[in-house]
């Protein structure tokens, strides 16, 4: 047995059990030992049968006797029943549709169980129904050594004997797999000595220097803990490698990065105030800190690589249009010849959206914020191109524009020999039919990750890289960002717009519905418009989904047109219409053609109209806390009083909770920071979108351990980049960027 090799070599899978693993993503038997204990139940806690009452929900620990099947009198449904005993007494237990119970426990089997007392009408005897139950090897009292076995220090030390505990790991399960199962797999596995054969990647002065413990130790530790300080110890161990390996990929890419030479841009101070100063708003600290950093890295001679964290509506628009416009009006150094300025005039810039809406939406800021330059921008999305400015205007649904369209071949043509300094657009950006002839920039906005292939898609054919700027409004908590994005250099726009106010978002229980319809009126009466957001497009079809009560876009519009708002227009927009209607649709909204949209949660990102101040968020438990303050930032565009409607349907604890804590958040990073404490940054992100472990993402909330792990990283890679004198580091590098999550 070794760790490669497929569990279905070692172990008999049938199929549910083979599903279910598939579904843990567990395949091999390194997959197995890297599952890991999500807590771990202490006998210490559980009850004398005797001491048992109704609605208790207790653990106990016994003999099982009189295991047989049955059927129920009415139901005739298959169960098995029998008897727990333990010093104190004895109490019944049921398992419904679970005969095979009785021929998987023998009489006399030594079991654990854990369920919820319950008490028949007719005699008022206790039971416990459908417990979960499993085999132990010993009782809590038993005599002798175990890697199970825990006894109090001050029993130890007076040399008396006690009630040894025992620790449960309890696994994280899916339907076919019980906790119980990969418990004694990973025993199985343990007896064979395979951990003999195993080596420690992590260097060994690492080791002692935190005070981890080897891989093989800590294997035993998080699997078979003495005490809950050595599995502590563990997750402490692997959480400690995992982001110390993240972050060497981290460091090495940005290391190799920066060997990358790129265009030297020095813009004059002047040129750059003078853009500056056209805007319709002062910059804030932090935007000028921004540009500042950018263009500071514009003159390093090779390429940047940083990442803009800012909040919602704290103007990350205006550093991209202001830093693209230093670019491309400098006459820049050669990358190539020291000293020497290149023959050429403007250099290039491309800026990528995730979405057509939003490509479209930047195209038009960037021309208001143009206009007066003279230079020609580009937009280039899947349902075709455009060119600004025109020689002739355009007229769309009534309106009339400075761009035009053109054909794609065309748009292309004036890309490729540099007419176009500026092109926008989606992923159409990166194919291999868009030729730049000097791009020197590439914006990228809300990507979470441009990976290193994308970046190498933009390299000129003389090996000269593009500067990166990574944008995004998603808030990260520091410690993810430094380990998520640990190849780039960070800035973060934590200050809002001089006369911003802040949002006042208000949590509406279902039944007061109407208030917020009247506190809408109020504020459309003063001519502002409004978003109403539902979590489906179309209604559930009521035989299939009686349980599912979630407003739909089409229909919430249908009825606050006829029963709410009969005198205002009421649009919809959601992610089947077409681009052309939506085009239609935003255009008529921010024309104020509409006054209400309703909509799905497609405009989450970017989607930027001022005179919106009002937005009801229906069904908000249907939506993460991250999602939930990027749709309530689509009203904080100007200097109007914004307000927030939060309606729940379901009323429980957490989802009161987290709706409290997005009504009293002074920012996204506060929210973030909130929700890591928490809840998990794997709840906030998804931990597959970031392909980092569970135990990571706890460890993620240490910021000393973060730090630690990047300080060592850093120092390593500076001092032996090739991994020479760690070839067991280097090579769980290499098996790790095999399976790696890849954002390309």
């Amino acid at each position: 047995m070794n760790l490669s090799h497929l569990l279905e070599e070692h172990f008999r899978l049938l199929g549910p059990l083979k599903g279910a693993l598939k579904r843990l993503g567990i395949s091999t038997i390194e997959d197995l030992l890297y599952h890991f204990p999500v807590r771990y139940d202490d006998s210490a806690e559980s009850r004398n049968i005797t001491s048992l009452a109704k609605g208790d929900d207790a653990v106990i620990f016994g003999k099982v006797s009189k295991l047989k099947m049955s059927k129920g009198f009415r139901s005739r449904i298959a169960m098995a029943d029998g008897m727990i005993e333990d010093e104190t007494g004895s109490i019944k237990a049921v398992w419904f549709n679970q005969p095979y119970l009785a021929k998987m426990i023998p009489d006399g089997a030594l079991v654990r169980v854990q369920g919820k007392v319950s008490e028949r009408k007719k005699d008022g005897e206790l039971y416990l129904s459908n417990p979960k139950i499993e085999k132990v090897d010993r009782l809590p009292d038993a005599k002798g050594d175990s890697l199970f076995v825990v006894r109090d220090e001050e029993d130890i030390e007076s040399g008396e004997k006690s009630a040894a505990r025992v620790l449960y790991p309890v696994y994280p399960e899916s339907q076919g797999i019980s906790s119980n199962w990969i418990y004694h797999a990973v025993q199985k596995i343990f007896k064979s000595g395979i951990l003999d054969g195993i080596e420690d990647p992590l260097p060994e002065d690492i080791l002692k220097k935190y005070n981890l413990p080897g891989i093989r130790t800590a294997f035993v530790w998080i699997h078979a803990p003495k005490d809950a300080k050595d599995a502590s110890a563990a997750r402490k161990r692997f959480a400690f490698e995992e982001i110390f390996m993240i972050q060497l990929d981290r460091q090495r890419e940005k290391k190799a990065w920066k060997k990358n030479p790129a265009f030297v841009i020095e813009p004059s101070a002047a040129v750059v105030n003078d853009f500056v100063s056209r805007f319709p708003f002062p910059f804030t600290d932090a935007q000028s800190k921004a540009v500042a950093d950018i263009l500071g890295d514009f003159k390093k001679g090779h390429a940047m690589a940083r990442l803009l964290e800012g909040d919602v509506g704290s103007g990350k628009t205006a550093v991209a249009a202001t830093t693209a416009h230093a670019a491309i009006m400098t006459r820049p150094l050669s990358a190539t010849k020291p000293g020497v300025r290149q023959a050429y005039g403007s250099l290039q810039v491309a800026y990528m959206a995730p979405t057509e809406i939003l490509a479209t939406q930047h195209f038009e800021s960037f021309i208001s914020y143009f206009e007066h330059t003279g230079i020609s921008i580009g937009l280039i999305t899947g349902s075709g191109c455009r060119k600004f400015p025109a020689k002739v205007p355009t007229y769309r649904n009534g309106e009339k524009h400075d761009w035009t369209d053109i054909s794609r071949t065309q748009l292309l043509k004036w890309v490729a020999n540099g007419e176009i300094p500026i092109l926008i657009g989606t992923h159409a950006l990166i194919q291999k039919s868009v030729q730049f002839k000097n791009l020197a920039y590439v914006i990228v906005d809300e990507q979470h990750r441009f990976g290193t292939a994308q970046r190498q898609k933009l390299v000129r054919k003389d090996d000269i890289h593009p500067h990166l700027l990574s944008m995004t409004a998603t808030p990260i908590p520091r410690t993810l960002a430094l380990t998520i994005y640990g190849d780039l250099d960070i800035t973060l726009l934590d200050q809002m717009p001089q006369g911003r106010k802040p949002i006042m978002t208000e949590i509406v229980a279902p039944e007061k519905r109407g208030e917020a319809y009247e506190k809408m009126h109020a504020r459309l009466s003063e001519g502002r418009q409004a978003y109403v957001i539902c979590p489906r497009i179309d209604e559930p079809d009521p035989e299939k989904e009686m349980a599912v009560i979630a407003k739909s876009v089409k229909e919430e519009a249908k009825r606050l047109k006829e029963d709410v708002f009969p005198e205002y227009e009421i649009g919809i927009l959601h992610s089947k219409m077409k681009d052309a209607e939506k085009e239609k649709v935003m255009g008529d909204f921010k024309a104020g053609r509409i006054h209400i949209l309703v909509a799905t949660s497609v405009v989450e990102v970017g989607v930027n109209v001022p005179n919106a101040t009002t937005i009801l968020i229906e069904g908000a438990e249907r939506f993460g806390l991250s999602q939930l303050h990027q749709l309530r930032g689509r009203v904080v565009r100007s200097n109007h009083q914004a307000y927030c409607f939060v309606l729940a349907e379901t009323r429980g604890e957490k989802t009161i909770e987290r709706l409290k804590a997005l009504a009293t958040a002074k920012n996204g990073f506060e929210l973030a920071e909130y929700d890591l404490k928490f809840r998990g940054a794997g709840d906030l992100y998804g931990r597959k979108q970031w392909g980092v472990s569970d135990v990571a993402m706890e460890a993620i909330q240490n910021i000393k351990m973060v730090e630690a792990a990047r300080a060592e990283a850093v120092k390593l890679v500076e001092e032996d980049e090739s991994f020479a004198h760690f070839p067991l580091l280097k090579a769980e590098l290499e098996s790790r960027e095999k399976q790696k999550i890849h954002f390309e």
